[in-house]
């Protein structure tokens, strides 16, 4: 591996800090770098899960597809984090039940599962590392949980476009697919805020006009 490769990794993931020596040699020997273009499918729902990714630049979109060929998108992945679904599929030698899509060029180191494991087992700060991110994803996909169950989608929308900015640059296709939802009811709620004064639509870009009125659909109470 690389220097330059090893410092951003440890730059990224300061856990792996202080292994011992033998443990060292062996990531060093086995652990691969790996560079992926946007679109590439890292990894499929019913395949087998065979080694954990370490991002080092680019982004990962997990989703669940439906029965229906639709997809929702569960989270994403950035540098310096982890994909829970992989670590609890090595952990538990489980299929994938989601699917993985490089959303940009990007780089990484993978470590098969074997060391996965040792790593697990002999190096503490990594497993707390392991440990504190897969707790604070569940929270995440709790609070999906929570939002497709109680939250209407025009309030998850409004909610989705506050936290892009002021001007969103992104595809309707994109905004259903973060939301599980389709392309032409979104269209729909787009056009409807566009009616009430609050959003300017354009080709691939959504301009915020009332950012108040927006946080007040977002905030609605939740129905009893």
């Amino acid at each position: 591996m690389e220097n330059s490769v090893k410092d951003r990794l440890f730059t990224l993931f300061p856990a792996l800090s202080g292994m011992s020596a033998a443990l060292w040699q062996r990531f060093d020997r086995e652990a691969a770098y790996i560079e992926a273009p946007a679109g590439t499918v890292l990894f499929e729902s019913s395949g087998p899960c065979q080694a954990f990714p370490m991002l080092l630049s680019g982004s990962v979109r997990v989703a669940k597809a439906g029965a229906n060929g639709r997809e929702l998108q569960l989270y994403r992945v950035l540098p310096g984090e982890s994909c829970i679904i992989t670590s609890s599929c090595l952990l538990g030698e489980a299929a994938y039940p989601a699917r993985g899509v490089a959303e940009s060029d990007l780089a990484a180191v993978v470590v098969p599962r074997a060391l996965f494991t040792q790593l697990i087992e002999q190096h503490s700060p990594f497993r707390a590392v392991i440990f504190r991110l897969f707790g604070e994803r569940l929270a995440e996909l709790m609070q999906l949980v929570e939002e497709i169950a109680f939250r209407k989608l025009d309030q998850r929308l409004a909610a989705l476009l506050l936290a892009k900015g002021e001007t969103v640059n992104v595809t309707h296709q994109n905004l259903a697919d973060e939301l599980g939802s389709v392309r032409e009811i979104i269209s729909r709620l787009l056009k409807s805020f566009e009616g009430q004064g609050l959003v300017a639509l354009k080709r691939e870009q959504i301009q915020i006009l009332d950012t108040a009125a927006l946080r007040v659909i977002a905030q609605a109470s939740l129905p009893v």
